[in-house]
């Protein structure tokens, strides 16, 4: 028979993920559930005064927070390269009016979402466009000077 601080740490934790598969959106939800999971495992071997549980949960959920917010950072940073700020890229749709700031651009052979950094500026279909970031998987972008005349 298992201890019933082991079954109350396992209904926990599967119950705070069956709240993150549910759809419900809280920091730290799954370094949590995880945490209880775990605690379910070590009070299961080792029997543990309710402090050092509770103690134990606090500090295995800001463990596996900390680790899980590192972990998606460096996902995120290797995902795409940065922008070059000499990059061009040529304007496909959007940006007709100065009202619409956003559109899509071919950048590097493929098709990006892009913010227009010079809002008041309309970009034309086909107009060459500086390349002065990225915010994820959107470019920014601002319009060529172009010389009078041309």
């Amino acid at each position: 028979m298992l201890p019933a601080a082991t079954l109350l740490w396992l209904v926990a934790g599967l119950a705070l993920l069956g709240l993150v598969v549910a759809g419900v959106d809280l920091d730290g939800l799954i370094a949590a559930g995880l945490a209880a999971l775990v605690l379910s495992l070590v009070t299961g071997a080792v029997p543990l005064t309710p402090a050092l549980q509770i103690a134990g949960f606090g500090a295995l959920t800001l463990a596996l927070l900390v680790g899980l917010q590192r972990w998606s950072q460096r996902r995120r940073q290797r995902s795409l390269p940065a922008a070059s700020s000499a990059d061009s890229a040529a304007v496909i749709s959007g940006f007709e009016t100065a009202v619409t700031s956003s559109g899509r651009v071919l950048w590097q052979g493929q098709s990006w979402a892009a913010v227009n950094l010079e809002p008041t500026r309309a970009l034309q279909q086909g107009e060459t466009v500086v390349v002065m970031g990225r915010d994820g998987t959107t470019l920014q972008v601002i319009g060529t000077l172009q010389e009078p005349g041309s």
